[in-house]
């Protein structure tokens, strides 16, 4: 059974959009005016657009003004080389930069950078540490890599009963791959009591959000599970998934 949780247990970024619209309001009217902000809006309309001079010099705009998403999305046009030479150097500088004003996405992307070495030593224990400051600041893609990282060891002592805690918040963000891990987890009762129906109810979840394996571990679950169980443990995907969507399911208590 070990094989069908190393499935998915792997690195996975925060989503594959390039720059993320209007991500950033919060933020941007708690710290500075609204031009700035029109700023960052306009470089990241631009990059989305493939514009990347006007997108490199309205983030550079925003650099020199220490404004951390600025930061962030030249780190990223850095990264990838986009519209300017790839130097992951000066990306790693630039996220460094704005995780010190506790931007979550930079630190998530430095998370991922010390995890896979990416310029840099690997060095897991201080990926751990990043993706718990992103994870603690409610980032679902990093709950769901601490998950994995606690699930597999790296960077710190095998832990299933966190692995199972990050997995959940990370699921009740509606975030796909943690719902078919903690499926897993209720699967093989790592964590958590072993579950069946808890298994099915995750697998549901996470197949109505377009997960393949789910649908497949599903059916797998299916085979173990009485009519009636299976019934029930709908209705309860059903409510949960709606409670998930209304952003009003906490862990396994539903408000």
């Amino acid at each position: 059974m070990q094989a069908r949780i190393n499935l998915t247990f792997k690195i996975t970024v925060a989503n594959n959009m390039i720059f993320k619209q209007l991500k950033y309001a919060i933020f941007a009217t708690s710290l500075i005016s609204t031009s700035v902000f029109a700023d960052l809006q306009k470089g990241i309309n631009a990059a989305n657009n493939g514009d990347f001079q006007t997108a490199i010099s309205e983030f550079q705009y925003l650099v020199d003004h220490d404004y951390a998403p600025g930061m962030y999305h030249l780190a990223e046009l850095y990264s990838r080389g986009l519209g300017i030479a790839k130097n992951q150097q000066k990306a790693i500088e630039l996220y460094q930069k704005a995780a010190a004003q506790d931007f979550p996405d930079a630190i998530f992307s430095l998370a991922v950078i010390y995890k896979e070495g990416e310029g840099v030593k690997v060095n897991l224990p201080k990926s751990l540490d990043l993706f718990t400051l992103a994870a603690d600041k409610g980032m679902a893609a990093a709950q769901y890599n601490l998950g994995v990282m606690y699930t597999n060891g790296e960077g710190t002592r095998r832990n299933y009963h966190a692995a199972v805690k990050w997995y959940t918040k990370a699921a009740s963000q509606n975030y796909t791959l943690a719902q078919f891990n903690l499926a897993l987890m209720y699967f093989e009762g790592l964590g958590v009591d072993k579950s069946i129906e808890m298994s099915y109810i995750w697998n549901t979840i996470a197949e109505y959000n377009g997960n393949k394996q789910a649908s497949h571990s599903r059916k797998l679950d299916e085979k173990k599970l009485s009519p009636s169980q299976i019934e029930l443990s709908k209705e309860k995907a059903d409510e949960m998934y709606y409670k998930i969507q209304e952003g009003k399911f906490i862990g396994n208590r539903r408000i």
